[in-house]
């Protein structure tokens, strides 16, 4: 035993066997107050036994055929890892056809006369004694049927018949397991290994199925070419038939193996320390799961509890142990055991009865400091038994505090979720129970919050100027600012170029690579506040200079005193190309793990050309080297040649270690792995450990592979664990890891928030109160509150409609909410529910609540109609929105004469049921402007407003039109005429405002010219219209008007037509070198003539026209009629659809040769209309014929097409 702790240790360095320890071993510590005992630790010395002698006939099979070669390891402790090689000591090729078993026997699905050879070794590897142990090299030859033909042909006649028979295929047949079911047993949370290998020929493919369900995606894993099905971290969930089928191209065979899952042992709920003063009363519980079911047995100190001292406050019920009226002799250790076959849990909880007074532990006069507007936490830590009650107070002589402005926590804590400048102060903790009481002070300031009042701004700056960024700020007078400016998030370079003033940060001689992102960040003792803004460099103007450039790549590397942990690399530079190398950065690549990825490694100054690198172990090393100047980065080296390090314990630990549970009763525990050279060595795993924190539980662990995920099952619903994850490898430990805090799974709140009440703000807002739920109903991490409302129906109509339910979410622990955007006059339901991590709580009781009226919305329309000489009839309708019962409507008008000025405004109130009325005693031909608005009692609405003219005298030169109803208003209108002009037409766009069906026309002439209008009918309505035959470079003016509305157009526009482009197509008809080529082709055609002609004539047959028929020559292929091009040649752009929204070119010319549905061919379209910048909008119901061309518009380059027809 080490002295003062319970640690035994066993040596058997000095001497001594270890078979003389094996056996089971456990502590038990005692003293006064019970005794506690651990579990069962078992020691067993690790064995690694000798090969048993056999003797080994060598293998002789035949081509084609399926072999087994059988390795029959010694039984060792712990069992050995099992492999195949040669006498090289090379590991044997696997594949589908060749492969090894669970059982570590070779198997051949079919062998090939390859796989013959005479040392097949088994290798044993015994871990833990570090040894490996070698069977006999067996010995495969492989008969092919060439070889045994030629072995039968050499001893039979000539007339014999003879030959082995061909190497066959055969269908599938399963090696192992054997015939057609079997059973496996397995652990739950223990990997499950299924294996099937198949003889036959094709080699058999394997595939996996489970019978009435799926594989478990995430944790199915297969392995060995498929032959192994591996299923991890298995469940009762797991249990069933799995089927493997092995298939060739001649049949199929299967096996199906049925899973059991058993489980050992694993808490539902352990045991905890209770502590109880005397009289009170409590329970011990423990519930553990297992398959199958454990027993639950109970001790007190050690000993079985129906042998231990009788307490008489204490009764054992099943797995849990009541206690009444406790005394202070019932303090003691209690341990329960669950156990079943397959092993066991053991659980100790020490009962302390104690009577103690209250103690308050946090420090006096504490100085806490908050931001305003932010939490303040105000720590009271006590202890006492029984369990004292907390009470707070503010000031010396102040009263208890209460309210939804406090939150009191269990373990005392005083919350102020919003404290602001007013709760600075000092407040009075008080802790009591039966046996006495004590108070404890704090003090509470609450500072203003820091501000950037002035934030740095965007800046674009040319090379080599000077700029400044600025950051003014403002902050609580008591706290000491710090002010930090990054780059691109990180720290400024080190360069003198960079100056920091109080408030500013200027560069000068700014070059490229201080273009990025600039952040100021203000930090005082209580908070933080930045703000960035982005710098470009641009160019400065162009200068003559030396041409700079990017340095040649190093050369020359050399590797030089190789030790594990580090070598030298040296290299010689490239050229600098006319600027300094500033730095040379060195990369590796790790050829073992990572081959063909480049890693940083270092930099050093451009002046060294050495360096001393540091190496991780278990790394195939190769380094390069690339040189940086002002201007960029070289090429990288060469790399240099390798250098293999040692492996070694591993260095480190996995990081950003999280304890995050996804279902109430689970811990999913997880990592990030060790990248490949950080393992130091192979066989990398992870020791997993966990124990629920503030409970003495010890640490759970276990030793998973190379993955990054573990789930602990059966915990409590939202508990806090202490977990910590270590690597190891073959060598050993990295080093002790640190530990971090997670949370088992969450699960729904309990209870809904209670006391809602509702304050309407005006007829738009509502404020809701609510009180917050205690946090251990929250069960997880409290989100925030959720608040539901709807609207139930409008107090002014009395009718309900389809019910949208609206939804607010406020985070945090706040008690309060607005509700903007209410509809006034209106009745609402809502409801509160607590939000956590996994999902929403109850909903509290619905509460109802009303809005006030509010204004109204506009009039939902106001008609003129019926105009007489003095009158004018008015038609109107109710708001849509009336928000209220509405009191009266409001009408003014006033006249406006004909240089639109306003008369006198006349305003005339009228009651709200009316729809109509009738204005009298009016000017005659005048216009009058209307504006009529609703009321409630709160107040006036919007309005709305129309103008009106009522009609002249019998005496004027216009009278109303035959039939005119209605009052010709301040519309019809004609506005916004925009004009898109090409070279020989134009796009004319207009918008209307008036009676519907109207008949439009355009008129137009060239500009400056006496010359009368020309006037152009619009076919229909449409508000577009193609002006055609315009000369070039011509300036028009233009108008619309409408038929039948005498002096009703709109303002003339003057537009000017593209200039005429001069044809950039060159005529090769009299080019030089067209015309002999043509020449050239007229002879050979004279000659082909004359020799057919000549040939005729001498009897011999030489169809030509067939034969010019059936072999038509593009080069004298007649001309289309529709189109003039030769042959079978089209050009595909000529059929393309015009784009939607295509825009005229920048020379404002239309190539009608460019597309077959020019916006000249659908102009006047039925369905066709422009938008105002005239381009084409809508679609066309047809195409028109095209319209002749009208010259050679064309200023791209001439085609061959082009350059044929102008010949011809």
């Amino acid at each position: 035993m080490k002295p003062n702790s319970g640690t035994l240790v066993i040596n058997i360095m000095n001497g001594g066997k270890a078979e003389a320890y094996e056996g089971v071993y456990q502590c038990t510590a005692r003293n006064e107050r019970g005794a506690a005992i651990s579990n069962n630790i078992v020691i067993r010395p690790s064995r690694s036994p000798l090969w048993t002698k056999e003797k080994l006939e060598p293998n002789q099979v035949r081509e084609g055929d399926s072999l087994v070669l059988h390795c029959r390891p010694p039984v060792g402790l712990p069992p050995p890892i099992i492999f195949w090689m040669d006498n090289a000591f090379q590991r044997l090729p696997q594949s589908e056809r060749v492969s090894q078993g669970l059982n570590g026997d070779l198997y051949f699905s079919n062998v090939q006369p390859e796989d013959t050879r005479e040392d097949y070794i088994c290798y044993a590897r015994f871990n833990h004694t570090q040894t490996i142990q070698q069977k006999q090299p067996i010995s495969v030859k492989v008969f092919s049927m060439d070889s045994l033909n030629d072995t039968i042909a050499a001893n039979l006649s000539d007339t014999d018949i003879y030959g082995a028979k061909p190497v066959t295929e055969r269908q599938p047949i399963l090696l192992t397991p054997t015939g057609s079911t079997s059973t496996k047993v397995e652990l739950r949370g223990n990997v499950l290994l299924l294996e099937c290998i198949a003889a036959g020929l094709p080699t058999p493919v394997i595939r996996w199925i489970k019978e009435g369900g799926e594989l478990p995606v995430n944790r199915t894993f297969f392995e060995n070419f498929k032959k192994t099905l591996k299923i991890i971290d298995v469940s009762e969930a797991d249990s069933g038939n799995y089927k493997c089928i092995a298939r060739n191209m001649l049949g199929s065979v299967h096996h199906v193996i049925s899973v059991t899952v058993k489980a050992a042992p694993y808490w539902i709920t352990a045991p905890r320390n209770l502590v109880l003063s005397p009289g009170e009363d409590g329970t011990l519980i423990c519930r553990a799961n297992g398959n199958p079911k454990p027993n639950i047995s109970w001790f007190a100190n050690g000993v079985p509890i129906a042998i231990a001292p009788e307490d008489p406050s204490r009764k054992v019920d099943g797995d849990t142990i009541i206690f009444s009226h406790v005394q202070e002799r019932s303090s003691a250790v209690y341990q329960c055991n669950a156990s079943n076959e397959y092993g066991y849990l053991l659980a100790n909880a020490f009962v302390n009865v104690l009577a103690e007074p209250p103690r308050v532990l946090t420090p006096a006069n504490k100085l806490y400091q908050v931001i305003a507007d932010s939490p303040a936490l105000l720590d009271c830590a006590y202890f006492g038994s029984p369990k004292p009650e907390i009470e707070w107070f503010k000031g010396v002589k102040g009263s208890i505090l209460r309210g939804n402005e406090y939150v009191f926590h269990d373990n005392g804590t005083l919350e102020i979720p919003v404290a602001q400048k007013d709760s600075t102060g000092t407040y009075t903790c008080v802790a009591r129970n039966e046996l006495g009481k004590v108070q404890n002070e704090v003090r509470l300031e609450v500072k203003d919050p820091t501000m950037i009042i002035k934030q740095p701004e965007y800046k674009v700056i040319q090379r080599y100027g000077q700029v400044s960024f600025e950051c003014i700020i403002k902050h609580d007078s008591t706290l000491l600012p710090t002010v930090i400016w990054l780059k691109d998030n990180d720290e400024l370079p080190d360069d003198e170029r960079f100056l920091v003033g109080k408030d500013n940060l200027t560069i000068v001689n700014v070059t490229d690579k201080d273009d990025g992102t600039y952040t100021c960040i203000v930090n005082t003792t209580l908070d933080s506040v930045s703000a960035s803004a982005v710098l470009t460099v641009v160019a400065a103007p162009p200068t003559p200079a030396i041409i700079y450039a990017r340095p040649n790549p190093p050369f020359d590397l050399e590797l030089t005193g190789q030790l594990e942990r580090s070598v030298e690399l040296s290299w010689i530079p490239g050229d600098e190309n006319n600027s300094p190398i500033k730095n040379f950065v060195i990369e590796y690549e790790d050829g073992l793990h990572e081959p063909g990825v480049w890693h940083y490694q270092t930099e050093v100054p451009g002046t060294q050309t050495t360096v001393q690198l540091k190496l991780s172990p278990y790394v195939n090393y190769s380094f390069r080297v690339i040189a940086v100047n002002e201007i960029g980065r070289s090429q990288p080296s060469e790399p240099s040649e390798q250098y293999l390090t040692k492996s070694a314990n591993p260095d480190e630990n996995p990081s950003n270690v999280q304890g995050i549970g996804s279902e109430p009763d689970n811990l999913v525990i997880t990592w990030e792995s060790l990248k490949g050279f950080q393992s130091n060595g192979p066989g990398l795993q992870y020791k997993v450990s966990w124990r629920q924190k503030d409970v003495d539980d010890e640490w759970t662990s276990v030793i998973v592979a190379n993955v990054s995920k573990y789930i602990v099952s059966g915990t409590p619903t939202f508990v806090p664990y202490e977990i910590k994850v270590q690597a190891l490898n073959d060598l050993g430990y990295a080093p002790e890891p640190s530990e971090v805090i997670g949370h088992s799974g969450e699960d729904l709140p309990m209870v809904a928030p209670g006391n809602v009440q509702v304050h309407v703000i005006n007829s738009t807002l509502a404020k809701v109160h609510w009180d917050p739920v205690p946090l251990k109903t929250v069960r997880g991490h409290l989100q925030g509150y959720k608040v539901y409302y709807w609207k139930v129906q409008s107090l002014s109509r009395r009718s309900r409609r389809h019910v949208e339910k609206k939804i607010l979410t406020f985070r945090g622990n706040k008690t309060f909410g607005m509700l903007p955007g209410l509809e006034p006059y209106s009745s609402y339901k809502l409801n509160v529910r607590v939000v956590n991590g996994k999902g929403e709580g109850p909903a509290s009781p619905d509460k109802v609540f009303k809005t006030p009226e509010g204004v109204p919305s506009s009039p939902s329309f106001l008609k003129i109609t019926n105009p007489t000489l003095d009158s004018l009839t008015l038609e109107w309708g109710s708001p849509t929105h009336p928000n209220g019962v509405l009191t009266s409507y409001i009408l003014k008008f006033q006249p406006i004469n004909n240089t639109h000025e306003l008369g006198p405004l006349v305003e005339i109130r009228i009651p709200a049921n009316e729809s109509s009325l009738i204005l009298k005693n009016l000017n005659y031909s005048t216009r009058y402007k209307f504006y009529f608005n609703a009321q409630t009692s709160v107040g006036s609405g919007s309005q709305i407003t129309e103008e009106a003219v009522t009609i002249m005298d019998e005496a004027g030169i216009l009278r109303p039109a035959v039939g005119a109803g209605k009052v010709q208003p301040l519309y019809p209108r004609i506005r916004n005429v925009t004009t898109a002009a090409a070279e020989t037409y134009a796009n004319i766009s207009w918008e209307y405002e008036g009676p519907d069906h109207a008949n439009f026309y355009v008129e137009y002439g060239v500009a400056g010219s006496k010359e009368d209008w020309k006037k152009e009918i619009v076919n229909g309505s449409r508000s577009f219209f193609v002006l055609k035959g315009l000369t070039p470079g011509t300036a028009y003016k233009v108008r619309v008007g409408a038929e039948g509305l005498s002096g009703f157009r709109s303002s003339e526009d003057v537009f000017e037509t593209g200039p005429a482009m001069a044809s950039r197509q060159i005529d090769i008809a009299t080019q030089g070198w067209f015309i002999g080529l043509m020449c050239a082709v007229a002879l050979l055609i004279l000659i082909l003539l004359i020799v057919c002609f000549i040939r005729r004539n001498k009897g011999g047959k030489y169809p030509v026209k067939e034969k010019e028929d059936a072999h038509a020559d593009p080069e004298i292929q007649p001309m289309k009629e529709d189109d003039g091009t030769f042959g079978e040649y089209s050009d595909a752009e000529d059929h393309k659809p015009l784009k939607k929204g295509s825009r005229t070119p920048s020379d404002r010319t239309v190539k009608k040769e460019d597309s077959d549905d020019s916006l000249v061919d659908y102009g006047e379209g039925v369905n066709g209309q422009f938008n105002e910048d005239g381009s084409f909008i809508g679609q066309y119901s047809g195409k028109k014929e095209k319209e002749p061309a009208e010259g050679n518009e064309s200023s791209e380059a001439p085609s061959p097409v082009n350059a044929m027809n102008s010949f011809v």
